[in-house]
C-alpha cells in the first residue's frame, strides 16, 4: 500500500522498530517477504534459500578446533572516539554523542557523518603488526567489520560508492586485512550490519527542535546535486543515509536488493571463511535467505566440494540451530550446546571509546584479561567459539591499555592453549558454586567466577581431560566430578600434570572426589586459571 511522506507529521523510526505485522504469501521476516521477486539468487549448489535446505549444514572442523578469534569492529564511527552508534546518536539532541558532536565538530546540519568518513584515515595502520599481535594472543580467526548500520562499506564495493577504497583511507580495508590474516595462517571472517540502516539512520533526516539551528535540516537531506564544489562532489548522501520514509514503512525492494548485491560482492571479492550478520536470523527476508544459501554454495565451489563456511546469526531457535552457528552477543549459555555456537564480546565499547582508556588502572575501563580468559574457558567447555573485539582508533592503531589486555591473554594462552585448541566438551561443562547467567548481554556474570569454579574440556580422542580451575588455589581442593564414584563415571586417572611446569602435583583420586594440591614453589606468570591435564588409564 503506497503512503506518501508527510513532512509535517514525519518522525524518525523508533529504535529497532517493528511495523504492524503484515500478512503476505510465503511469510515475512525482518519486515521483508521471504519469497524473492528475483529468481536464482542462491547460486549453483545444493543449498536453497529455505531453512529446510540450510539444515543440511554441518559446522566445519576448523571452526570447532579454532576456539578463539579477535575482531576489529572498526569503521568511520571510530573517528570521534566517542563510542558505538555515534553516527546515529550525533543526530539525536538528548544523546551525549550529539553534545560531543557540537563541541568537537559542529552542528550536524553543517558537519555530518559523511564528513567523518573522510577523516577515517588509518594513517598509522600496520595490519601485519596487528595480526602478529593477535596471533600471539592465541587467535586462530581474525574477523573484520565490513559495514555497520551507517552503510559505509570497508572494501572496494561495486554497489556502494561510499566505501573505504574511494573515501577516507583510500584502501580496500577488508582486502588488506584478509591478506594479512591469511599470510599468517589465520582464518578470515567479516561482519555485516547494514540491514538495519533502513530505520537506524532516519534521525539524519531530522533537525534541531530548539536553539540557533532549530528547524535547519541535518545533512541527511542532501542529495548529489547539492555536492557541487564540495569535497563529496559526485557522491549522493542518500546512498549513505538512506531515503527518508514514513516511520512505519517497510524496506523497499530496491533497498533489499542493494543489501543482497553488496553482501554477495563482499563474498565474491574476499571469500571469507566466516560471515556474521548482526541480526535475528538471516536479515531482510528473501535477501538474507538467498545470501545464506549463496555463501554455503560459494564455499563448496571454493573448497573442492566441501563446505568450510561459518554463518553467524542471532536469536536462533533450537529447531534451526544446526543450520547456522548461533551467535550470543556479549553472552554465554548455561549448558553444553548440541551444535557449535559462538560467544562474542568487546573489551570495551564496540566502536572506540577514549573515555575507557582514560580510566585509571593498567586496563582502564576495559575487560581485564582474567575475565577474557574465564569467558573463553566457559565458552569452550560448552562447545562454543569465542570472538573478542579490540576496537581500533581512527589512525589505525590500538592504545596501550588494549595492548596490556592482549599481553595478559598472550601470556596465559602460550602456556595453556593445549586445553583450548582442538578440544571438545567433556561429559559436563564444569562444577562450582558460581553460575553464568545465560543469554545475550549477560556475559558480565563471568566476573563472579573464581578458584572454586572448574570447567572441563577434553581432547578429540577423549583420552585426556583438562580441568581448568578459574583461579590459582593455594590450598588443597577437590574436584567432585572426577571422583571414582561420581555420576560422570570419569574413569581412573593414570597421570595428572599441571600445564606450564614439570613440578610434581600432589593428587589422589578417591571415591568422592579428585583431591589436588598445586606445587607451592611454582608461580605462574599469570594466575587467571590453573590447568590440570589428566590422562586416563
Amino acid at each position: 500500500m503506497e503512503e506518501r511522506l508527510d513532512e509535517a507529521t514525519w518522525q524518525p523510526s523508533a529504535w529497532n522498530y517493528n511495523p504492524v505485522a503484515q500478512s503476505v504469501a510465503g511469510g515475512l521476516w525482518d519486515d521483508v517477504p521471504l519469497q524473492s521477486p528475483i529468481q536464482d539468487l542462491a547460486g549453483d549448489g545444493p543449498f536453497k534459500p529455505t531453512w529446510d535446505s540450510l539444515l543440511e549444514y554441518e559446522a566445519p572442523d576448523w571452526y570447532q578446533d579454532a576456539k578463539f578469534g579477535i575482531w576489529a569492529h572498526w569503521s568511520p564511527q571510530c573517528v570521534a572516539e566517542a563510542g558505538d552508534w555515534y553516527a546515529r546518536n550525533m543526530y539525536i539532541e538528548d544523546q551525549r554523542q550529539y553534545k560531543y558532536q557540537l563541541e568537537h565538530f559542529g552542528p550536524p546540519s553543517l558537519f555530518g557523518f559523511k564528513d567523518l568518513c573522510a577523516q577515517w584515515t588509518l594513517l598509522n595502520w600496520d595490519p601485519d603488526e596487528l595480526i602478529t599481535r593477535y596471533k600471539n594472543a592465541g587467535a586462530k580467526i581474525f574477523v573484520a567489520l565490513a559495514n555497520h548500520h551507517d552503510s559505509f562499506d570497508a572494501w572496494d564495493s561495486k554497489h556502494q560508492p561510499w566505501n573505504a577504497a574511494a573515501i577516507g583511507p583510500h584502501r580496500d580495508v577488508i582486502g588488506t586485512w584478509a591478506t594479512a590474516a591469511r599470510k599468517q595462517g589465520l582464518r578470515f571472517g567479516v561482519t555485516v550490519h547494514q540491514a538495519r540502516n533502513w530505520w537506524w539512520f532516519q534521525p539524519s533526516h531530522a533537525a534541531d527542535k530548539s536553539g540557533a539551528k532549530a528547524g535547519v535540516p541535518y545533512d541527511g537531506h542532501l542529495t548529489q546535486s547539492e555536492g557541487k564544489d564540495q569535497w563529496w562532489q559526485g557522491l549522493d548522501p542518500q546512498r549513505l543515509y538512506g531515503v527518508k520514509h514514513p516511520a512505519s514503512a517497510l524496506p523497499d525492494a530496491s533497498y533489499v536488493k542493494n543489501f543482497y548485491d553488496r553482501t554477495r560482492d563482499l563474498i565474491d571479492q574476499h571469500n571469507p571463511d566466516l560471515l556474521y550478520f548482526d541480526d535475528s536470523l538471516l536479515p531482510l527476508g528473501w535477501a538474507g535467505m538467498n545470501i545464506g544459501a549463496y555463501f554455503y554454495n560459494h564455499s563448496i565451489r571454493q573448497n573442492g566440494g566441501k563446505n568450510e563456511a561459518v554463518l553467524n546469526v542471532k536469536d536462533v531457535p533450537d529447531r534451526l540451530a544446526k543450520a547456522v552457528v548461533a551467535d550470543y552477543e556479549r553472552g554465554l549459555t548455561a549448558e553444553i550446546m548440541k551444535h557449535p555456537w559462538q560467544s562474542e564480546t568487546c573489551i570495551g565499547a564496540w566502536h572506540y571509546l577514549r573515555a575507557l582508556y582514560e580510566k585509571p588502572g593498567p586496563y582502564g575501563g576495559y575487560l581485564p584479561p582474567r575475565d577474557v580468559i574465564h569467558w573463553l574457558i566457559d565458552t569452550a567447555s560448552k562447545n562454543g567459539t569465542f570472538i573478542l573485539d579490540v576496537p581500533g582508533r581512527p589512525d589505525g592503531t590500538i592504545d596501550s591499555k588494549e595492548i596490556a589486555v592482549l599481553d595478559g591473554i598472550t601470556t596465559w594462552m602460550r602456556t595453556n592453549g593445549e586445553a583450548i585448541y582442538e578440544t571438545r566438551p567433556w561429559k559436563i561443562y564444569g562444577e562450582g558454586p558460581n553460575s553464568i547467567k545465560a543469554g545475550s548481554f549477560q556475559g558480565g556474570s563471568v566476573s563472579k567466577l573464581g578458584e572454586t569454579d572448574i570447567r572441563f574440556t577434553c581432547n578429540k580422542s577423549r583420552t585426556a581431560i583438562f580441568a581448568l580451575v578459574l583461579g590459582w588455589p593455594t590450598e588443597s581442593f577437590a574436584v567432585q566430578s572426577l571422583g571414582l564414584s561420581a555420576a560422570t563415571k570419569p574413569g581412573k586417572v593414570a597421570k595428572l600434570e599441571l600445564i606450564g611446569t614439570d613440578q610434581r602435583v600432589s593428587w589422589k583420586q578417591q571415591t568422592d572426589a579428585l583431591r589436588v594440591e598445586l606445587p607451592k614453589l611454582y608461580k605462574p606468570a599469570v594466575d587467571y586459571a590453573a590447568v590440570l591435564k589428566l590422562t586416563l588409564a
